[in-house]
């Protein structure tokens, strides 16, 4: 395989299984905006995205709806969503045990920067990260892509050293925006078939495969 020197992860649906809190709070916001009970499959639509694209495409919101269900979905998050969460079984592992070796690995998600380093505390991943990048509650890193760009940036990390790991199409077409390699985590809430069509370097369905990937 390849050689990497920097890995990115997504963290909802790679490295933790975050739908409980996502679930409720964009709940708590639809229902605010007067909407009624999403479907199974918009919900787990929901998980990955940016919140503003998840309002605007999923559920049809205007531009002012979707501004207000955003303020609400976070109201909520902030203060119990963020919690309703768990670590993906040997994820905490899996990144000391890349550290170890000498890889760099960071987190790059269309999370709020602030809750995702409150998640990385929270489960012990910090001491194993270069560095947690996401969106800025002002708007900033709106896209995967300027996520993924803005992680490059602080790693000051070569498109050829990067894989970017995650469960979703989205972490794919950022990498491909970044002209980076993307894995795919088959574990996550990705549809069925939604990770072969972007044709990753590689399919990984736990971390115990990863590890031996990566001959750790």
């Amino acid at each position: 395989m390849k050689k990497y020197r920097y890995l990115l992860f997504d963290l909802d649906g790679t490295l933790t299984y975050s739908h409980p809190g996502i679930y409720a709070s964009i709940r708590y916001a639809l229902e605010d905006a007067g909407r009624g009970e999403p479907t199974e499959r918009q919900l787990r639509s929901c998980v990955g995205p940016p919140l503003v694209y998840s309002f605007r495409h999923i559920f049809g919101m205007t531009e002012e709806e979707t501004n207000r269900a955003v303020v609400k979905y976070r109201e909520r998050y902030s203060e119990k969503g963020l919690f309703e969460n768990a670590p993906v079984p040997g994820a905490k592992e899996i990144l000391k045990s890349l550290k170890s070796a000498g890889y760099v690995s960071a987190i790059a998600t269309s999370k709020p920067k602030i809750f995702a380093e409150r998640i990385a505390d929270q489960f012990g991943f910090t001491p194993f990260l270069e560095t947690v990048a996401g969106s800025g509650t002002d708007g900033s890193f709106p896209t995967k892509g300027s996520v993924i760009r803005e992680a490059m940036r602080i790693l000051r990390a070569g498109k050829e050293d990067c894989l970017m790991l995650g469960d979703r199409r989205q972490d794919a077409e950022g990498a491909r925006e970044c002209g980076i390699d993307f894995a795919g985590f088959s574990g996550g809430y990705a549809e069925e078939g939604e990770l072969e069509a972007e044709k990753p370097v590689f399919l990984f369905s736990d971390f115990g495969e990863l590890k031996s990937r990566f001959s750790l």
